[in-house]
Order: C-alpha cells, then sequence, then structure tokens
C-alpha cells in the first residue's frame, strides 16, 4: 500500500521547513514628498500665468500698422515665464531630493 503524499507547499507559505522561496514584504513609499509637491503647484502656476499672459494678446488689433505687435506681455514675457515654468522650476520639483526628517536622522546615526 503506498503512503500518502502530502500536497507540495505553495510558494511564499510557510510550512514546517522554512522556505527559501518566502518573499520579505517590500515597502513602497511615494517618491514625491510634501516639498516636491509644493514645487510643482508653483511650477504649474508659473505656467498657467504665463498662458494667461499670453492669452492678453488676442484682440480685434494686434498688432500695431506698422507690423509690431502692441502688446509686449504677449509677445516676450509670457515666453520667458513659460520656459522658467516648464524648464527649471518643473524639473526641479521632480528630480530634486528634499530628504525628510527620518531620512536625516537616519544619515545621522
Amino acid at each position: 500500500m503506498a503512503k500518502p503524499v502530502k500536497p507540495a507547499a505553495r510558494r511564499g507559505e510557510q510550512s514546517g521547513k522554512s522556505s527559501k522561496y518566502h518573499k520579505k514584504a517590500i515597502l513602497w513609499n511615494f517618491p514625491l514628498n510634501r516639498k516636491n509637491l509644493i514645487y510643482l503647484a508653483i511650477g504649474l502656476g508659473v505656467i498657467l500665468l504665463g498662458y494667461l499672459l499670453m492669452a492678453t494678446g488676442i484682440t480685434e488689433d494686434t498688432a500695431a500698422p506698422d507690423g509690431k505687435w502692441a502688446n509686449i506681455f504677449a509677445v516676450q514675457i509670457s515666453p520667458v515665464i513659460l520656459l522658467i515654468g516648464y524648464c527649471i522650476i518643473i524639473p526641479i520639483a521632480i528630480l530634486k531630493f528634499f530628504p525628510s526628517q527620518k531620512d536625516k536622522e537616519e544619515q545621522s546615526k
């Protein structure tokens, strides 16, 4: 008569023996903290301001009779503001690492 065979333990299940397949729990933290989100909000505000200034140039008479644009905000200032928002503030918000208080304590040990 054959002996009854126990079903094999699934991966990650604890049996009487220690399993080499048991994985540790992986903790995932959101990489952006509060300061990053504040910079991101500031960048989006600057971009919105740039587009609002650009929209001031939309009128019936946008150009002077000599062919030059009459509104300096729409032509010169708003592109610079948009460039600052897109190329400086948003990348700083995404790439800059602001250590939290917990990270500072771990580094000091």
